[in-house]
């Protein structure tokens, strides 16, 4: 199982989203960690993409229904238990996210 860390941005993000974002959310993480866990080659549902001019700050994509698309930050730390990725996740909501990542 892949271990992670939020930041306190991440948090508060977080704590904004609505209760229908986070179930989403949750059910996009849950395909991230499958893909983790396969070797990190992440499908392409997850939309995932380098965040330009921020190296080694990733984003993933998720559809919010007749809403924005979700999106969550996120780049890999040093591993906790030998051969187990690390997860840092930075930000997470829609577009505007991106401003900071």
């Amino acid at each position: 199982m892949p271990t992670y860390e939020t930041l306190p941005r991440f948090a508060a993000d977080l704590d904004r989203l609505t209760p229908e974002q986070r179930r989403k959310f949750r059910q996009t993480v849950a395909a991230f960690v499958e893909d983790l866990r396969a070797g990190g080659r992440f499908r392409a549902g997850l939309r995932m993409k380098r965040v330009r001019c921020s190296p080694g700050v990733y984003e993933l994509t998720w559809s919010a229904g007749s809403g924005p698309a979700g999106r969550a930050t996120w780049q890999y730390g040093a591993p906790c238990r030998p051969g187990t990725p690390h997860v840092i996740w930075r930000r997470i909501g829609t577009h505007d996210i991106l401003t900071g990542p």
